[in-house]
């Protein structure tokens, strides 16, 4: 699927990412490695090598073309340059017709609303072209910043779920969050 989506306020753009995004993933997992630590799962070294992201990426890949879940770099319009990535992950048709969502930025590149509008343009393409009805997301309590990036996008907290995510080595609690369509209907109308 060669489709980007843009955000030419914020200067981003999102598109699929490619085997010959590698480097530049593995260049930007790496850089986030140590900041961003204590909302991520613990990874082994191997993790952060040049073939792991490839099999990554291409596992990936896969998913797209099946259907179940979309890895979309978030690029800066100026440059190209790789500044972050939101998926939708585990994307289910049917009575559940659902994802979820993950999201982080290069740390250079937090405020400014550019995560927000990467955000956005996930959202859009999962209720427009995906045709789902639900989009969620699991963010550890203490990340404000996270919370306002969903919250701005029309996300609502739902509730807690207990010890959802093994993150920095122990299960912790996450507030779920979610948008329907129907939330978003004016907007996607547009």
């Amino acid at each position: 699927m060669a489709l980007t989506l843009y955000d030419t306020p914020h200067g981003i753009s999102l598109r699929l990412l490619t085997s010959e995004d590698t480097q530049a993933y593995l260049d930007l997992i790496q850089i986030t490695r140590i900041p961003y630590q204590s909302v991520e799962p613990i990874r082994e070294d191997e993790f952060y090598t040049l073939e792991a992201q490839t099999r990554r990426i291409q596992d990936r890949m896969k998913a797209s073309e099946e259907g179940t879940g979309y890895q979309f770099g978030i690029y800066t319009i100026q440059d190209s340059t790789l500044i972050g990535q939101v998926s939708l992950n585990n994307v289910v048709h049917g009575v559940a017709n659902y994802a979820d969502m993950g999201y982080f930025i290069h740390p250079d590149y937090q405020g400014g609303g550019r995560m927000t509008a990467a955000v956005k343009l996930a959202v859009a393409y999962a209720f427009r072209a995906l045709k789902l009805n639900r989009v969620q997301a699991a963010i550890l309590p203490s990340n404000q910043g996270s919370q306002r990036v969903l919250e701005k996008n029309g996300f609502q907290a739902e509730g807690i779920a207990r010890k959802y995510l093994k993150i920095n080595g122990q299960y912790q609690d996450h507030q779920i969050y979610a948008v329907l369509v129907d939330d978003l209907h004016e907007q996607l109308s547009d």
